[in-house]
């Protein structure tokens, strides 16, 4: 990889991880909902009139707009918002890739091999480690909330990949015009529209420059560069750039926000990233008869998803010259996104 190629991959997880610290500003601004919601509808317009028109199934841009947008960005900033901390929002959303691993093995047959076992019972401990801690100094029912949006998003993943885009931008793009209105209107019915109206007649320039930056910083350019990366080098080579994403978010959420980082917190990190690198990294045993596809999974974001996102969604992109098929890349959300995700 060339040194410009090396330094965007590095720039695209610094975005993504600084995502979470965006988001947690962005939470001082709006209800939870409604900025997931923005969120969607700004990333989405004018975008939407500029990628051209979806290259999959409708039916595949709506599940993962549901599973992605609404319930794994939704949960991530309702559970930012209850208190989650941003740092380790950005690392206990890793948790995802185990998820992912589970739920393809039920879902398309892909039995995990004996290093992403262990991979996924040293992610899990980390997990174990981060719930402790959290357990003893912070809301475990936020804790809880992060958890369950990386399960969405593992979730989402599957759906991803069953839909295989050619084109990630687009996709992403196209997905998140599915859950601006769910979004909306579950945030009518449970954050109000008063509340929603006075975020809304509040907005000043720091809340409308976390709109952009979740929008067009870390779905737009973060999934157009990371795809851009992936047409010229092989998975395998861009996927671990995406382990970045959680140092940079903890690392921005002490700068800017004073987040402590206790020593069981950096053990969980240690045990997360580990056990992600083994889990994401090595490949899955494929059931008879199913061709394999070029690649490695990686753990986005998007982030959020993007995620949309998320902060940081999983997004596919087609594999290099001589590849056998798509390659499947999940980078971290801002993001989740979660206070990811993204969103992450």
């Amino acid at each position: 990889m060339r040194p410009a190629h090396l330094a965007l991959a590095v720039l695209v997880a610094a975005v993504w991880g600084v995502n979470f610290t965006v988001i947690e500003i962005g939470l001082g601004h709006f209800p939870p909902l409604l900025f997931s919601a923005l969120r969607f509808l700004v990333a989405a317009l004018p975008a939407v009139f500029l990628v051209g028109r979806p290259k999959v199934a409708w039916k595949w841009i709506v599940a993962v707009g549901l599973v992605l947008g609404v319930a794994k960005f939704g949960l991530l900033f309702v559970g930012m918002d209850a208190g989650m901390p941003a740092g380790l929002s950005s690392l206990v959303l890793q948790i995802q890739s185990v998820f992912t691993a589970a739920i393809a093995f039920a879902v398309l047959g892909e039995r995990p091999t004996r290093i992403r076992l262990l991979g996924m019972a040293v992610a899990l401990a980390g997990i174990a480690v981060a719930a402790a801690d959290e357990g003893a100094s912070g809301p475990l029912g936020a804790f809880a909330l992060v958890i369950a949006a990386a399960a969405c998003w593992g979730a989402s993943n599957v759906l991803t990949r069953k839909a295989s885009p050619p084109d990630a931008l687009n996709f992403m793009v196209w997905v998140s015009t599915v859950p601006v209105l769910p979004l909306l209107a579950l945030s009518l019915l449970t954050e109000g529209p008063a509340r929603d109206l006075a975020a809304l007649r509040g907005l000043d320039w720091q809340g409308a420059g976390t709109l952009v930056y979740v929008a067009w910083v870390t779905t737009v350019f973060g999934f157009g560069a990371w795809g851009w990366l992936l047409h010229r080098h092989p998975a395998s080579t861009v996927a671990p750039f995406s382990l970045l994403v959680p140092v940079f978010g903890m690392t921005s959420a002490a700068v800017f926000l004073d987040e402590s980082v206790s020593g069981p917190r950096w053990c969980a990190a240690a045990l997360l990233v580990g056990g992600v690198a083994l889990t994401s990294l090595s490949p899955a045993r494929r059931p008879a008869g199913r061709p394999a596809q070029d690649g490695a999974q990686a753990p986005f974001p998007p982030a959020d998803p993007p995620v949309p996102v998320p902060g940081s969604p999983t997004v596919s992109a087609p594999a290099p010259a001589g590849g056998a098929g798509p390659a499947v890349v999940h980078p971290v959300d801002v993001p989740a996104a979660g206070r990811t995700g993204a969103g992450s």
